[in-house]
Order: C-alpha cells, then sequence, then structure tokens
C-alpha cells in the first residue's frame, strides 16, 4: 500500500489499464471485420460441444488464441500429450488451468473448459502486464536513479512493440513481471527472494536460466569488493577469504535454484517419453489421437520406438524440439528467403545496439573493467551519471545484447521483438532517454525552465517527495504535439506505435507476425 502513495505508480498502472482495454476493444474489431488467415498452425479438436456462452467467449476473445496461444490452451487443458509440446514451459499453463479451476468453477455448467481457460489466460495477461510495468517503474527508480526516465519507460512497455503477446494467450507477461521483480529485488539487496522468482521465470520460458547471470555478476562484484578491501587491511584478511567464501557458495546454490525448474521439466519430459506409463489414468481421448495420426504427433507410447532424444547423452528434449520441429539452430536462418523477417526484427536490433554503443561511449573506462569495480573507484576515474548512463545499467546492458547475439544467430529472428521486449528493461530505458530531449514532453515547468527542464529532471525529482510532485502524463503529452516531433520522437513512437496496432492486425487473424 505504501507504493502505491506514489503517483508516478498510480499514474503507470492507470495508463496500462487503459492500454489493455484498447487492446481487447481493437482486437475484437479486427478480429471482427478482418476474415482469418487458413494458416498451417497448430489446431487441436475441441472436445466439449460449445454452447452459446462459448460462442461469446470465442467471439470477444477469440484473436487472444491464435499461433502458440493453441499450444499453452492445449496444454493447460490436456498436459503436455504431444512431444512438441514440451518447447512451452509449464508454470504459466498450470497457473491458468489451476486459477479456471478455483476460481471460475461456478461457470462450469455454462462454459467448457477451453472457455474458462481463454477467460484467465486473458484476465490474468492484463493483470500481469500491468504489474510488470509498476515493476519496471520500481527497478528504474534504482537503477537510473532518475524518477523521470523510470515513469516515461514503464509508459513505454504499455506500448511495447511486442504489445499482441502481452495480452495473447502466451507467456511473454507473466515471464516480464518475474523477470522485472527478480531484477528489482536484486538491486534492493534482496539476493535469495531475486533467486526465487528467477527461478520462478525459468519455470515460465527457457530463456530465466539467462538471468543467473544477474546473480553471477552480483556475487563477483561483491568477492572482487571483499579482496580488494583483504588487500588494504591484511590482518582481516582470513575473515574477508571466509566472506569470499561463503559469498561463492551462495552463487553457486543460486545458480542451482534458477537452473532447477529446467531440469526438472526436461527430466518430467523423459519419464513420460523414454519410460512411458501404462496406467489406465493416462487415457487420451480418440479425437486427440486421430489428431497426431493425421499430423504425425509423436505421443508416448510402451509398444512403439522410444525418441531417438531418449539415447543422447544428455536426452534434452527442448533442444531436440528446437531442432527438428523448428529447425532452430547456429545461422539456420540466414537465409535470403528470411529477409522480410530480418526487416521486421530490424527496429529492435538497431535499438538494442545503438544503446549500447552510447552507454560504452558514455562510460570507456567502467565498460572496460566490466563494472567490477567500488564505487569509490568509479567516481575517481568518471563522473557518476544517472538516468540511462547510471554505472548500475552495465549489467543490463550485457545482458541485453547477449539475448540480441543469441536470438540473432540462433533463433527464428523475427521473434526478436517479443524476446527483448519481455526480458530486457533495456529497450524501454533507452527509448525514454531518447524521448527525453523532446521539447514540450513533460509540459510546462516552472521550476525548472527551459532547456534545465529536460536536462536535470533527475536530481529535481530524486530530492522531491513523490506526493509534492504534479504527475502528467508525458506520452499524452507527445500524442498532443504530435506535429512537432523531431526526428527521433517520429522514428521511436512510430516503431512503438505501428508495431503496438500491426500485432493487433496480423496476429488476431492468424496473420504471420513477431
Amino acid at each position: 500500500m505504501e507504493l502505491m502513495k506514489d503517483p508516478f505508480l498510480r499514474e503507470v498502472l492507470w495508463f496500462s489499464g487503459c492500454c489493455r482495454a484498447v487492446t481487447f476493444l481493437l482486437q475484437v474489431l479486427f478480429n471482427a471485420i478482418i476474415p482469418d488467415h487458413a494458416a498451417d498452425a497448430f489446431f487441436p479438436p475441441r472436445l466439449c460441444e460449445p454452447g452459446l456462452c462459448d460462442h461469446l467467449v470465442e467471439w470477444l476473445l477469440g484473436g487472444f488464441t491464435r499461433w502458440d496461444a493453441e499450444h499453452f490452451l492445449f496444454i493447460a487443458e490436456h498436459g503436455y500429450l504431444f512431444e512438441h509440446n514440451f518447447a512451452f514451459f509449464p508454470l504459466y499453463p498450470l497457473s491458468v488451468r489451476a486459477v479456471a479451476q478455483l476460481l471460475l468453477w461456478p461457470l462450469q455448467d455454462l462454459l467448457c473448459l477451453r472457455s474458462r481457460l481463454i477467460l484467465v489466460a486473458v484476465v490474468l495477461n492484463c493483470f500481469f502486464a500491468s504489474l510488470a510495468a509498476a515493476v519496471l517503474y520500481r527497478l528504474g527508480c534504482v537503477v537510473l536513479q532518475c524518477r523521470r526516465t523510470a515513469f516515461l519507460s514503464a509508459l513505454l512497455f504499455s506500448l511495447t512493440p511486442a504489445n499482441v503477446f502481452m495480452a495473447a494467450a502466451y507467456s511473454e507477461s507473466f515471464f516480464a513481471f518475474l523477470t522485472f521483480s527478480g531484477m528489482w529485488k536484486l538491486e534492493t539487496r534482496q539476493s535469495w527472494l531475486s533467486c526465487l522468482l528467477f527461478s520462478l521465470a525459468t519455470g515460465v520460458r527457457s530463456n530465466g536460466v539467462i538471468n543467473a547471470g544477474f546473480i553471477i555478476y552480483s556475487q563477483c562484484k561483491q568477492i572482487i569488493c571483499l579482496l580488494q578491501v583483504g588487500q588494504t587491511t591484511l590482518g582481516r584478511l582470513p575473515s574477508v577469504l571466509r566472506l569470499v567464501c561463503r559469498a561463492t557458495v551462495s552463487m553457486m546454490l543460486s545458480c542451482f535454484v534458477i537452473i532447477l525448474p529446467f531440469t526438472l521439466f526436461q527430466y518430467y519430459a523423459y519419464i513420460t517419453f523414454c519410460k512411458p506409463d501404462t496406467s489406465p489414468e493416462q487415457a487420451v481421448p480418440s479425437p486427440l489421437i486421430q489428431l497426431a495420426l493425421d499430423k504425425g504427433y509423436r505421443m508416448a507410447d510402451v509398444n512403439g520406438a522410444l525418441p531417438e532424444w531418449c539415447a543422447y547423452k544428455y536426452p534434452l528434449v527442448y533442444s531436440y524440439i528446437q531442432d527438428v520441429y523448428w529447425n532452430v539452430g547456429f545461422l539456420r536462418y540466414f537465409d535470403v528467403r528470411q529477409l522480410p523477417n530480418f526487416l521486421l526484427a530490424m527496429p529492435v536490433i538497431i535499438l538494442s545496439v545503438y544503446a549500447a554503443r552510447m552507454y560504452v561511449a558514455a562510460l570507456p573506462w567502467y565498460c572496460s573493467r566490466l563494472g567490477l569495480l567500488r564505487k569509490r573507484d568509479v567516481e575517481e576515474k568518471e563522473t557518476a551519471f544517472v538516468g540511462f548512463h547510471s554505472h548500475r545499467l552495465f549489467v543490463y546492458i550485457a545482458h541485453s545484447i547477449a539475448l540480441l547475439l543469441f536470438g540473432l544467430l540462433c533463433m527464428h529472428v523475427q521473434v526478436l521483438t517479443r524476446f527483448l521486449g519481455s526480458s530486457s528493461p533495456v529497450l524501454y530505458w533507452f527509448a525514454a532517454h531518447l524521448l527525453e530531449a523532446e521539447p514540450g514532453l513533460w509540459g510546462p515547468s516552472p521550476d525548472l525552465p527551459g532547456e534545465e527542464a529536460t536536462r536535470k529532471p533527475a536530481l529535481h525529482l530524486l530530492s522531491t517527495p513523490p506526493r509534492a510532485v504534479a504527475v502528467k502524463n508525458p506520452i499524452v503529452n507527445l500524442l498532443l504535439g504530435w506535429r512537432r516531433w523531431k526526428a527521433v520522437t517520429k522514428a521511436v513512437m512510430g516503431y512503438f506505435l505501428c508495431y503496438w496496432l500491426m500485432g493487433l492486425v496480423l496476429f488476431c487473424n492468424f496473420l504471420p507476425w513477431t
């Protein structure tokens, strides 16, 4: 409740809720007026005879059930029946199923299980998207040391180019909330809570294992600081070494906890397909068996041949599915035919690279030492910056570039937009940094007139209690003065708004998107 006293946070939640409402209304409109494309996508049979209420749910929310959303809803309804289902991690579909069973059981006579799952999936995603925006604001306040930049970045998250995936029955909203929360708790020195949140994020998406890098970096920085203290005070060296050993053990345990959900999920797949069960409760409905026969989907079969990945030295079903089913691998997507997909991902690639370049150019000495320095050493060499040039930002830049390189070289490149948009705050921090120079962004400011209003917002707001600041939504100010936008503002806002809208139009009608 104390956080809700911050007017910036209230504005973030209000704006995010408005964006979610507009997304829902536009989805209904586009899904109604544009005929669906006959896509070659996963489309399982409906086992429940739909009633009037089911048709209403499908009409209102059907646009949010396209492409991979069908996989998540299928897993929530039937579990992991097909081999390719194991490409989708379990925490999100299990959460949807649990909420639908616990809270919507009074509607079971009116709605089929699938309709209840759709309702829960969309509501949960809207809820987690708003929470993720709020957590991004709190994270930005700590990392950027600039309330205005943090506020603007949280508003931009509500207009993310990956908007449709934050509302559809995908795991992006849940993952963004857990990841940003883990980052925030780590910045506020709540390491074990951060570790738990990162571990849950791994249960939502496979790239959650990369978040272990934040724990490793934080502990390494602490270890280096302890060793530097031990060198200057030799009498304390034994106690310092004990603290170093403790920090090392803590780092190893944290990494184990973060990676554990991935390992358990792979073990569950191994038990399911490599040691199949014959118990009667495993009976599969005949329409789904027929679907597997028609489409060639592999199911666990005690009488059939085991999948080839069961004989691997490291039997990881996830890697096998990405390789065999979706042709994901190093440089496999570098093909002339994929040029349109590279162009589709180009804006987020440019923003990520330009963000890293600008940060390194501003703090070359600090970046050359990977940020593994004591605060006093940094202040002796370079001025302590706030905003996008904050020293705390280095690890997030490194994380963003690591995700970018992995996605560019080893994934279907068109998913980079939602991949980075739900995993890294850098995209929103950098976009906010670029927009800060726009005149009139914050409206008239009697305390900081003219140019100073754009150059010193951070120090002004950090020294002012949040409740004493009059909140004006800068996004609304921008949209009202769109005729006066600078070229950079046109590029950034054009990218966010066009992808926000195009994603709804294309995705909701089974047309290819990011």
